[in-house]
Order: structure tokens, then C-alpha cells, then sequence
């Protein structure tokens, strides 16, 4: 048992030295207490990263197929009514959302911008009380109206009650609505003492799209949208107007979820039209984003950047439609972020480090300064005696 002892206190790495033998200086005491404060400032700093989560991130091909990407938007237009604002939504798929209303909240907005109303949809159209019938003359008894379309029926049962349902059928047929005022519908619904009563207004529209996962735009215009000979276009000649002041600010525009750390270009970007008409593009790149936080939870969103682009009108010949339009292109690659905590292992080996490093350059720089001290006082005291 005492050679198995003995054999032991031989394996002693950490030889004693007897304290009579112990040599204390002050430089030696000014670096102890100097490397004591390092060593704890570096040990609370481990801890701090140990207790806190770390990202990690990856890029990974998107081979997702067949989602669908949601869109949320807050825009203000200081200077545009929200009865003649709309929103349109198309793909490259070929796939159309003319005139979106649902989802859509629209506030209307005084010159300094506080809430007149809001209301879901459009102008919103009350029910016509003693309308004319189609032929021309009132109601019978127990006769149910049926007003006419103007020649944009698609069959004789076909009824258009409302001002709203008359510019639809319209726009069904690819036709623009020159004279809302020929129309009784329209006339008995007051269309353009409407838009006159809101004339210097301003509108807030916001909401959300669902779209496909696909490129594609999404553009706030004036007038109702319909397409002519397959090209887009806007019914602008029943607000008889020339230009339209497109000024925005764009409260809020996201491309899915929020998670930590996401950061959305556009929010607050504000642009204010100095030329008398005009179309405004935004050029997105949206890049697939998943968060995954520590508790394993999965938050499916998206990234973007974005390039801006102003392309001007002349009065009276519209080359390009008066608007604020958003090109949305999707990026192959996706990002992944990994949140995850710094093991007990991991933490214990660099703290190990941290005492051990700062404990072996604090013992170089004692010795290197006691030698130096006693090589100073050595050669002195010989330039003494000489």
C-alpha cells in the first residue's frame, strides 16, 4: 500500500514548494490583480454567450413546390381617393386577382391625414329604391328588378343592379366606362358626386395577398382593371382626369411571417411624385426564409431587397399606367437560422482556456519582468564596484 503511495506522489505534476522559498514582489502582485479582473471579465463574457442563444446559418436549395407566399402591405397615398384606388395581383403562371377586395381594409384620409372612415370595400353601393326596369318603366306588383348592363350581358338573364355590377360586367367584356352618368345605376348611386365629394382626399389601404410561390406583381392603380386584347389596363376616363399624384409611404410591406432579426427594407420608405403623373416600380427579390428558435419552433417566412424605379408620363398621353407597381421574383436558395444553445462541454473547455491561458502569459510577463529587474540591479551594482 505504501509503494502504491509512493508510485502516486511520483505521477505529482504540481510539485510544493516550501513557502519559506516564495520570493513576493510588487510587480508580481500589480499583474496578479491585473490578470484576476481580465480572467473575470473574460469568464462573465463565456458565460453570457453560454446562457444566450447562438444563430446558425445555413443556404440550402428551395425545392419547395406548390406553396403559396402571403403578402401583407400598409400604403398610404396622401393624395389619392380610396374610391378610385384599387389593387391587382397576376403571376407568371397566369393566374389574376383584378379589383381584390377582400382582406383589403380602405380608411379614408383628410388633408392632415386623420381617419375620415373605413370601410371593407370599394365606394360601396346602396340599394336603389324605385328603380328603373330595363324595358324602361316602374315595377309591377311582386316584379323583381333587373337592371340593365348596356350591352355587357353575357345572356339575356343577366342583371346588373348596382353601379358596381355594371362597371364589373364591363370590365368582364374588356370595355372602359366613358360616362358613368349614362348609366341609372350609376346616376342614382351618385358614382361621381362621390369621387367629387372626395376630391384633395387621401387613402389608407392595407391588408394581405395570397399568391402562388411564383414571380409575379401586385400594383395599387386608379380605376377598375380589365384587359383589352391581352394587355392590362385601367378604366380611367370616367374620373375625368388627366394625371394622378401617386405620392405614397409605405407603412409596412412583408413577404410571410416576422421572426428575429428580419429586416424589411421598405417599411417607412416614403416618395413624393414631383412630376404630373407617373408609374413607380419597386424590383423585389424575395428570398425563402426558415427560423427555427430554440424550443424547436418553425416559423416559414421570407427575406427581401429591392431596387427602385420612377418611369414619368406626359399629360394627355399616358404611355404607362399611373401607379405603384411591386415585381416580386423568388430566389432558388433558401436561408435557414438555427437557434441553438452552446453545450456545458464546450462552455467548460473554454473557460479551462480562459484561466489557463491568462494564468501562463501573466506568469511569462512576471518572470520576464523579475529577470529583467535583476539583471538591471546586477549590472548596476557592478558599474558600482568598477
Amino acid at each position: 500500500m505504501e509503494g502504491l503511495m509512493s508510485k502516486l506522489r511520483n505521477l505529482d505534476a504540481y510539485p510544493k514548494i516550501n513557502e519559506d522559498f516564495y520570493s513576493r514582489t510588487l510587480s508580481g502582485g500589480v499583474i496578479t490583480l491585473a490578470s484576476s479582473i481580465v480572467m473575470f471579465l473574460l469568464f462573465f463574457s463565456e458565460l453570457g454567450l453560454y446562457l444566450h442563444a447562438v444563430t446558425e446559418t445555413k443556404l440550402v436549395v428551395d425545392t419547395s413546390r406548390g406553396e403559396t407566399l402571403r403578402i401583407n402591405f400598409d400604403v398610404t397615398f396622401p393624395a389619392l381617393p380610396c374610391s378610385i384606388l384599387s389593387l391587382d395581383a397576376m403571376d407568371i403562371s397566369g393566374e389574376q386577382h383584378l379589383d381584390v377586395k377582400h382582406d383589403i381594409i380602405k380608411k379614408r384620409l383628410d388633408f392632415h391625414e386623420n381617419v375620415i372612415e373605413a370601410r371593407q370595400d370599394g365606394i360601396g353601393a346602396p340599394k336603389i329604391e324605385k328603380p328603373l326596369q330595363r324595358h324602361g318603366g316602374r315595377l309591377e306588383h311582386n316584379e323583381t328588378y333587373c337592371g340593365s348592363c348596356y350591352g355587357a350581358e353575357a345572356s339575356d338573364e343577366d342583371c346588373c343592379n348596382s353601379c358596381e355590377e355594371v362597371r364589373e360586367a364591363y370590365r368582364k367584356k374588356g370595355w372602359a366606362v366613358t360616362n358613368p352618368d349614362l348609366m341609372d345605376q350609376c346616376k342614382r348611386e351618385g358614382f361621381l358626386q362621390k369621387i367629387k365629394d372626395e376630391e384633395g382626399e387621401g387613402c389608407n389601404i392595407y391588408g394581405f395577398l395570397e399568391v402562388n410561390k411564383v414571380a409575379g406583381n401586385f400594383h395599387f392603380a386608379p380605376g377598375k382593371s380589365f384587359q383589352q386584347s391581352g394587355v392590362h389596363v385601367h378604366d380611367l376616363l370616367a374620373f375625368q382626369k388627366d394625371s394622378f399624384n401617386i405620392t405614397h409611404k409605405i407603412n409596412r410591406l412583408t413577404f410571410g411571417e416576422y421572426f428575429p432579426g428580419v429586416v424589411n427594407p421598405l417599411d417607412g420608405v416614403q416618395w413624393t411624385q414631383e412630376t404630373p403623373s407617373g408609374m413607380y416600380q419597386y424590383f423585389i427579390k424575395v428570398v425563402p426564409t426558415v427560423y427555427t428558435d430554440v424550443s424547436g419552433h418553425t416559423i416559414q417566412s421570407n427575406q427581401f431587397s429591392v431596387t427602385e424605379h420612377f418611369r414619368g408620363t406626359d399629360i394627355g398621353r399616358l404611355q404607362s399606367l399611373p401607379g405603384v407597381f411591386f415585381f416580386y421574383d423568388l430566389s432558388p436558395i433558401k436561408v435557414t437560422f438555427t437557434e441553438e444553445h452552446v453545450s456545458f462541454l464546450h462552455f467548460l473547455t473554454n473557460v479551462c482556456a480562459i484561466v489557463g491561458g491568462v494564468f501562463t502569459v501573466s506568469g511569462i510577463l512576471d518572470s520576464f519582468i523579475y529577470h529583467g529587474q535583476k539583471a538591471i540591479k546586477k549590472k548596476m551594482e557592478i558599474g558600482k564596484f568598477s
